[in-house]
């Protein structure tokens, strides 16, 4: 029997350009030489780097290709069963079909359901539970062994826990090959497992006759290694392994090829050759049989490293590696060790070493990470120089604006458009509603102030369309846009309204949502949705789910948000051009079979290089044993392979961050042992010369040039911008803050109201003074007794409260507040009624004061001022929070009520005449305590006539003082009167002005 054709290509060299190269060495110059052979490889993603390799290497001229044909790999995600069913031809089509991946988890999350009960879990929970139970079934099929095998595990032999989990398990093993049988299809791995040894067996039995090659797997599925044992054995056959190890020594060797039942084979599998070894046991070839590929400069570029490396990688079992000498550690100056301190620097740094390599002519770098997050921040930081870079793993869909479009659509139908999720939908930038989309973003920015600021409007388009028309009555602009709402939303809106509806209905309406408001007056909504790479993937996998929720069960609408973003969750988006043709990112896969000349190994840290080694949610470590499924521990060898490869190019970079979000991070094994086997040599301190530059320019790249200290503000606009009418509450701010009233008064600026507020204090505060003044004026109660008039303030109340009473917080927290202030209110109002001649509620009132600039008009709107019967007045302002202190009131520093009092002493309000003494001011403090309300005076020592006059004077001069146009506006000048709150303290920068000069204290 003759030798099977077995080579390998060095993790040095380029695998793909090398196989290029050598396959045309093999087959001759003839065209259709190459057209005959057949090739097999890893992934669709390697066809297309072989694909590229071949037409460098025809530099420009036509070529023809030989077939390229993905086998699908252990990491691999895209399984092309369209090429491998060409590939078999009759024997193909006697396979069913994969079931797809939607309609997978969607009937498996409804076999979890039933299982597990409704009132145990989500739909979104069973969909995510159906994941990763697709992925056990898959390991299963791939292991070549039965589902029904789950029988055959012990629930006394486990835990409590793992007992009840295989007794979920078992039922839905059942039902689920019952409902394939349904379908008419078999799970992906199935199929393909079937189809790999349906190819093995056509060729046992009919050996092609041209040539068919296996390049760039490890073999890691048994159907896999199987076929590539066949090929090895064809008349014109060959298999090409990535990076096989010919120079460790057969103690070494034996360290790693060892069989299951060895005490040593747990530890093996973590070696980076435990793979290859295991494949060469399967195809029956002896390691020394292994012949370099023919191609030119195959050879090893970098022995000595390669060398290096296996020895500090070597198995726990072999003897101590041998101290490195000087000579040696020199194989290791083409690598640079970079520990930055956070993820954030270490991606600039990356960045920076990528943007590094494009200064010199034709030279290519490489982002080699399985850190996903990492290489999508390697992305953003090279849009600063606009790099558009190749990311094989490509982006996740549902953080692409047309996905994320349907998913704000979803929230806020399911939250009956509620401000927040609303005013997502309609800021997104496909959101035009059939007009032009400035004049779009116009009339919701009007929407948004009219109707989503403050207190939140009513459920549903009824809600928001009475919130639009609250405020200075309707208006035509704001009143069409809740019109394009509603055409668009109202039909999801109202299937979100019913308890139970099919999700395709929901999916549906969704999607013609999304559709009518992405509509501008130029291109129809569909025309914008579904364009470019980013709504081509959206189409397709709408299109899938729409076939995969046919005769789904109905569910309650409120849990489908969530359900679609678990569905779409692990879905990517690779664009097909416009990327940079000198640097790329590359997940290990990708980077086995292909080369830079600068390679960034990234994320080297525990958890990330190798990735975690979780068992799942399924089974535990011993019942994966007893089941017969591989450990996941057999990753991380796969894992430390790809490292391998990636360590061989010429120039290398090794990044990881010291810290995670402020945690510190372990950095990787292979790494530690590196570091370990060098420590004595000047390699550690060479690297860290070499990586020091680039760590210090990432720093500088958002480091802000010259630091220029900030001072307080201080405008002194012209007399005439200077306000000339102010109330008694501004006053105060005035004199506390005067910076606030030049943004307020001068610069005309209005706080907005926070989108979807909650009622707070001092809306409280504004529901009690309604409530209060309406009860003061509502002359039907004459001749109540104090349960009749409190009954009576409380249905005030209710009206001042409105529809906020339905809100549970409300209703729960501020009502009973409430209705102890109305208690004790009618109790103290009882008490002095009989000392009063009159009293005015909300009463409004003025005085003018004479100042150099011209007249100054004070304005107040005093909550209440009696009229006592010796014919002094008392002036009374309600407080639902704490009051000032007497201090403040006496010092100047709570002007409001002495203020009030001296218009009222100067005639300023209507029906108190002027000269009227004033013998009383009072904060009546209502904070709804179980006392529910209490008296105390504004002041302790002074006289309630001097506070008044005092108060006049004192505004008199300060009138005066900012008549002054060289008077500053300053923030904050007093710093001890400083307000506990202000709207423009940002504006202001206080908090920048005011850490400088703590700092310099």
């Amino acid at each position: 029997m003759a030798q099977p054709a077995v080579y390998t290509i060095p993790a040095g060299v380029s695998f793909v350009d090398a196989f290029a190269a050598g396959l045309r060495e093999l087959l001759g110059e003839a065209p259709e030489a190459l057209a005959a052979a057949r090739i097999l490889l890893p992934t669709r993603r390697a066809c297309r780097s072989l694909t590229l390799a071949f037409v460098r290497q025809a530099g420009g001229r036509p070529l023809l290709l030989p077939r390229m044909t993905p086998l699908g790999d252990l990491d691999e995600d895209e399984v092309s069963f369209d090429e491998m069913t060409a590939m078999l031809g009759a024997a193909g089509a006697e396979i069913p079909p994969a079931i797809p991946a939607l309609r997978r988890q969607l009937l498996l999350a409804r076999h979890v359901v039933r299982v597990m009960g409704s009132a145990r879990t989500t739909p979104a929970q069973a969909a995510q539970l159906a994941g990763e139970l697709g992925r056990l079934f898959d390991q299963i099929h791939t292991e070549r062994l039965d589902i029904a095998g789950l029988d055959g595990l012990v629930p006394d032999d486990l835990a409590r826990h793992w007992q009840v989990t295989l007794e979920f398990l078992r039922p839905i093993a059942t039902q689920w090959q019952e409902t394939l049988r349904a379908e008419g299809c078999i799970d992906p791995a199935d199929r393909r497992r079937r189809l790999l040894e349906a190819q093995a067996a056509a060729w046992r039995m009919s050996p092609p006759t041209t040539p068919v090659i296996a390049a760039g797997s490890t073999g890691s599925l048994p159907a896999t290694a199987d076929l590539m044992a066949v090929i090895a054995g064809l008349p014109q056959g060959a298999v090409v392994l990535p990076g096989l190890d010919t120079a460790s020594d057969a103690a070494t060797w034996k360290a790693i090829d060892v069989e299951a039942d060895d005490p040593a084979f747990a530890s093996a599998q973590a070696h980076p050759q435990f793979g290859l070894a295991h494949l060469l046991r399967r195809l029956g070839v002896e390691r020394a049989s292994v012949r370099p590929w023919p191609a030119p400069g195959v050879a090893d570029p970098l022995p000595a490293r390669a060398d290096l490396l296996a020895r500090a990688l070597a198995p726990a079992s072999c003897p101590p590696a041998a101290p490195i000498e000087a000579a040696d550690a020199r194989a290791f100056a083409g690598v640079t060790l970079v520990a930055a301190a956070s993820p954030e620097e270490e991606a600039r740094t990356i960045a920076l070493l990528m943007r590094g390599v494009l200064e010199a002519p034709d030279r290519t770098a490489a982002l080699v990470t399985p850190d996903r997050a990492l290489a999508r921040r390697v992305a953003v930081e090279l849009h600063r120089w606009d790099i558009a870079v190749d990311d094989s793993g490509g982006r996740p869909l549902a953080e692409t604006p047309p996905a994320a479009f349907l998913r704000l659509i979803a929230q806020a139908a399911a939250e009956a458009l509620a401000p927040v999720p609303l005013l997502a939908v309609l800021g997104h930038p496909l959101a035009a509603g059939g007009r032009a989309p400035a004049a779009f973003r116009s009339a919701v920015r009007a929407l948004e102030l009219r109707a989503l600021r403050g207190l939140r409007p009513a459920p549903g388009i009824d809600g928001l369309r009475r919130a639009a028309s609250r405020k200075d009555g309707a208006n035509d602009r704001v009143l069409v846009i809740v019109d394009t709402i509603e055409v668009a939303l109202h039909p999801l809106i109202r299937l979100f309204e019913q308890p139970s509806v099919s999700p395709a209905e929901i999916l549906a309406a969704q999607i013609a949502a999304a559709e009518a408001l992405a509509a501008t007056d130029q291109l129809p909504g569909a025309a914008r949705l579904w364009a470019g790479d980013d709504g081509e993937a959206l189409a397709g996998f709408a299109a899938e789910l729409a076939e995969a929720l046919r005769q789904d069960q109905p569910m309650p609408p409120s849990e489908w948000p969530e359900l679609f973003d678990v569905l779409l969750a692990g879905r990517a988006v690779r664009p097909r051009w416009g990327r940079h043709p000198r640097l790329a990112i590359w997940g290990p896969l990708e980077a086995r079979l292909q080369h830079a000349d600068v390679t960034i190994l990234g994320g080297l840290n525990e958890e990330s290089w190798p990735p975690r080694a979780h068992p799942g949610p399924w089974m535990s470590r011993p019942m994966l044993a007893a089941f017969g499924l591989p450990l996941p521990e057999r990753r991380i060898g796969l894992s430390a392979h790809d490292f391998c490869q990636g360590f061989a190019a010429p120039e290398v970079w090794l990044t990881r961050a010291a810290r995670r979000e402020g945690a510190p991070t372990v950095p990787c094994r292979w790494l530690l042992r590196l570091q370990v086997l060098l420590h004595a040599t000047a390699w550690p301190q060479e690297s860290a010369a070499r990586a020091a530059p680039w760590l210090h320019w990432q720093r500088l790249l958002d480091a802000p040039g010259d630091i220029a200290p900030v001072s307080p503000p201080a405008p002194t606009p012209p007399l005439t911008a200077r306000p000339r009418q102010l109330s008694v509450t501004q006053i105060e701010t005035w004199i506390r803050d005067p910076y606030a009233v030049y943004a307020r008064h001068v610069l005309r600026l209005r706080p907005l109201e926070p989108l979807d507020a909650e009622p707070e204090a001092a809306d409280f505060g504004t529901f009690v003074h309604t409530a209060i003044n309406a009860f003061l004026r509502d002359p039907s109660g004459a001749d109540e007794d104090a349960a009749e008039a409190c009954a009576r303030l409380q249905e005030h109340g209710r009206r001042a409260f409105g529809d906020l009473l339905e809100r549970p917080a409300v209703r729960a927290f501020w009502w009973p507040r409430f209705q102890r202030i109305a208690r004790w209110f009618v109790i103290n109002e009882a008490s002095r009624r009989d000392g009063l001649l009159s009293s005015f509620s909300e009463i409004e009132g003025r005085m003018e004061i004479t100042a150099p600039g011209g007249p100054f008009l004070l304005t107040a709107k005093a909550d209440r001022i009696d009229h006592l019967l010796d014919g002094s007045l008392c002036v009374v302002d309600y407080k639902t929070g704490a009051p000032p202190s007497a201090k403040d009131v006496e010092t100047g520093g709570a002007p409001q009520l002495p203020l009030e009092a001296a218009i009222a002493r100067a005639g300023g309000f209507p029906g108190i005449p002027a000269g009227v003494s004033v013998s009383a001011m009072e904060y009546w403090h209502l904070p709804g305590d179980e006392a529910g309300g209490s008296c105390c005076p504004a002041a302790k020592k002074a006289v309630p006539d001097d506070l008044a006059q005092n108060a006049a004077e004192r505004l008199a001069a300060l009138v005066a003082t900012f008549d002054d146009p060289a008077t500053p506006y300053a923030a904050l000048p007093r710093p001890h009167l400083a307000p506990r709150f202000s709207d423009y303290a940002h504006l202001a920068r206080v908090k920048e002005w005011t850490a400088e000069a703590e700092g310099e204290g």
